[in-house]
């Protein structure tokens, strides 16, 4: 398939130029207000953070112990929030942050998709190049809420994950386009042990026979091993680098 030339579905500027970073209290809410600005014709993004938990499509309603299991780990400290997209399981708390990006397309989900895909990773790329650390679009087997379109570090069975990206796209009933939101969950100071331990129990207890492996994910800080301040640092990195992508 021909990708789509850039100018045609990347924006030439998001706003705000600043990314704040903001937090959350129900990430499945976070991304809401995006929707609206851009159904207006913007091309807005946010950089946010949420507390600790797990954040999984609807698709697990097909486990008749969701809302028992949910409820026992809640009271763990992992709540665990529905939401209306597809995939998989994605940890969410300290260390862990987000970029969401909507604005309005013309073209068709089948042209634009991939091409969006590209644009959203070389933005990330580009930023953690900024500190040094190489990687790479690819899926890695065991990691959390898979995807050909993750960022990895390192190569063949030794790669790891540090990004993952999405899409969801809502129609505009009045122009015939839609509204894109490109999504990105980036690994920079987060708990991974705890959060393997609790994800692979939650999975457990439902039956779901989905099993997540912690050598298949990894943080900035454990990359950059003695580095200070790496959430405010790569915050200010990334918004430099999507203000620069035009």
């Amino acid at each position: 398939m021909s990708l789509l030339p850039l100018a045609d579905c990347w924006p030439r500027r998001f706003t705000p130029a600043s990314l704040a970073l903001q937090f959350c209290e129900d990430p499945t809410l976070a991304e809401q207000p995006l929707f609206a600005k851009a159904c207006a014709g913007e091309a807005v993004a946010q950089l946010w953070q949420a507390p600790q938990g797990f954040v999984v499509p609807g698709s697990y309603r097909q486990f008749a112990d969701l809302t028992a299991v949910s409820a026992h780990f809640a009271a763990r400290g992992w709540p665990v929030w529905l939401r209306r997209s597809g995939g998989g399981l994605v940890p969410q708390g300290p260390g862990i942050i987000n970029l969401s990006l909507a604005w309005p397309v013309q073209q068709p989900l089948g042209e634009a998709a991939e091409p969006i895909y590209h644009s959203l990773c070389a933005v990330l790329q580009r930023t953690l190049a900024r500190f040094g650390v190489a990687s790479h679009p690819r899926a890695v087997s065991g990691s959390f809420c898979d995807g050909r379109y993750n960022l990895a570090c390192g190569e063949g069975e030794a790669a790891r994950k540090i990004v993952g990206t999405a899409q969801y796209w809502r129609p505009l009933t009045a122009s015939g386009g839609h509204v894109v939101l490109a999504h990105a969950v980036i690994l920079i100071d987060a708990d991974l042990s705890a959060a393997h331990q609790a994800a692979n129990a939650f999975e457990a207890q439902l039956g779901s026979e989905r099993v997540y492996r912690a050598d298949k994910t990894v943080t900035l800080a454990q990359l950059l091993p003695g580095e200070r301040h790496l959430l405010p640092r790569f915050s200010e990195a990334l918004a430099r680098e999507l203000d620069a992508a035009r």
